[in-house]
């Protein structure tokens, strides 16, 4: 099975015949790429031309972070499951108030629930965020239901401080985060965009076209509707059991312009964690078999396919352990 690659020291990707290489201070190491689902580099890195063409014939997605752990762009193979159907339906969508409203929503209401589900799992109260679902059903516009998701993960970042056993959340905060809880946070918010990314390039949709947030030049916009979704699950629970399983601790950051961030050591312990969550399995209920948390992501790209056919309609994953 094919797995993700992480690369957080600085160094060069080449290619010596059908070989790529990671070349750093510590010497030359062979990557299997026959065993490569994506690379992430959270390091400096250069690529070699014959690299890159190599990566793309095999379909192998590279995302960068710049040092500071924010993701900075991804090279983004040639497409090779295009459908203009399915994008036609995308772009209808999009432009149909209705339709795109509906998946706005929904986007949304699945975000609330695994929010909800993370508060109750971890014996705090739920009511205050699902309170919010009601309004949601009686939003007429993106900009309300954006608001009503604020509201929603505002309720929903109370209750952090009182989970958290070893650090503190008090507030979110970016660029830069201003505590450790949150430098976790927007970390594994870009681990997480990436590796939806990866999913969506493995099926027919185009990533440039969403629904919740508005489509713009230089970001692929719907990875960022797909990861209101999954956030709580891969993201926000990660962050917990790192903190209080006392796995990164205080002197796993350093303070960067003001603010705070994973230095390479609470990164490579962040990135461990990250990879072992999506690689972890359960069984799911519609199909009977143990799927990864991975794979869930991909089946969530399908459902979308499915709704703009109008195979199906569309549901958001929800959490259900």
């Amino acid at each position: 099975m094919r797995k993700n690659y992480y690369i957080i020291s600085d160094g060069k990707l080449l290619r010596d015949e059908n070989t790529i290489y990671f070349e750093s201070q510590e010497g030359r190491k062979p990557i299997p790429i026959n065993a490569v689902y994506a690379i992430y580099a959270l390091g400096s890195l250069t690529i070699t031309s014959k690299a890159i063409s190599y990566l793309a014939k095999e379909g192998i997605c590279i995302h960068f972070f710049n040092r500071y752990g924010f993701y900075e762009g991804s090279f983004y193979p040639r497409e090779s499951l295009v459908s203009g159907e399915v994008i036609v339906r995308q772009a209808e969508h999009y432009l149909d108030r209705e339709k795109r409203l509906y998946l706005a929503k929904s986007f949304v209401k699945g975000a609330i629930l695994n929010m909800a589900k993370v508060l109750s799992k971890s014996g705090e109260d739920d009511s205050e965020v699902i309170s919010v679902l009601q309004g949601l059903e009686n939003a007429g516009s993106i900009p309300e239901v954006m608001g009503i998701e604020a509201s929603a993960r505002n309720s929903y970042y109370s209750k952090f401080d009182a989970i958290l056993k070893e650090m503190k959340f008090e507030r979110r905060s970016r660029q830069p985060p201003e505590n450790e809880v949150n430098a976790m946070m927007s970390f594994g918010n870009s681990l997480l965009y990436s590796a939806i990314l990866s999913e969506i390039y493995h099926t027919q949709l185009s990533p440039a076209i969403s629904y919740l947030h508005e489509p713009s030049e230089r970001r692929f916009s719907l990875a960022l509707d797909i990861a209101e979704i999954f956030k709580p699950l891969l993201v926000d629970r990660l962050v917990f059991s790192l903190v209080n399983t006392r796995i990164i601790q205080k002197d796993d950051f350093e303070r960067e312009f003001n603010g705070i961030l994973l230095n390479e050591t609470g990164k490579r312990k962040f990135v461990k964690a990250f990879s072992e969550r999506l690689e972890k399995t359960v069984k799911h209920k519609e199909l009977g078999r143990n799927v990864s948390y991975q794979r869930l992501i991909r089946l969530e790209c399908y459902k979308l396919v499915k709704h703009l056919l109008g195979i199906g309609k569309y549901s958001p994953f929800v959490i259900w352990w």
